[in-house]
């Protein structure tokens, strides 16, 4: 493998490379904030929608879950930001990167299940429990796999840690 082919460069001291992973993880951030967002946005709505009152016992509680997964993966998504703003200049950026990269994959984790369970209340609305059971099990490994499963593999296959 190359340089390139890791996003590593040889001449990179370890400062410039945690700055490097640093930015790229707030990047990263930017790309799954928007989602979660139009997610919590869709869920707080969803009650004053008229296809609402058809919803059963189950599908409101998973609902309800879903919406505060939402929030909660709202919190862990956006805390790297505050995080690097409160530690701004501490001199302890490893730390930062290490913490908001963890924050950051619970906070996908929690999306994740908050999704699955958004399309829960929608299938159930068109089928039965069983089969909106179904397809957000298939939701969820769906996300598991593209999200989880793949980039491990990968890593795994690469020997890294």
């Amino acid at each position: 493998m190359t340089p390139s082919d890791s996003g590593e460069n040889e001449q990179e001291n370890k400062k410039e490379r945690i700055d490097r992973e640093l930015i790229e993880l707030l990047n990263e951030l930017r790309v799954a904030l928007p989602g979660v967002q139009v997610l919590f946005a869709f869920l707080l709505v969803l009650p004053v929608s008229q296809g609402f009152a058809k919803v059963d016992s189950i599908g409101r509680a998973i609902y309800f879950a879903s919406l505060l997964l939402a929030a909660a993966a709202s919190a862990l998504l956006i805390a790297p930001s505050s995080y690097h703003r409160i530690h701004f200049r501490s001199g302890n950026k490893e730390h930062i990167l290490l913490t908001s990269n963890r924050l950051a994959i619970a906070g996908l984790i929690l999306l994740e299940l908050a999704i699955s369970g958004a399309i829960f209340v929608i299938a159930n609305l068109l089928f039965a429990n069983a089969v909106a059971a179904l397809i957000a099990v298939a939701t969820a490994l769906w996300f598991t796999y593209f999200w989880f499963v793949l980039p491990l593999l990968r890593k795994r296959t690469e020997g890294g840690t």
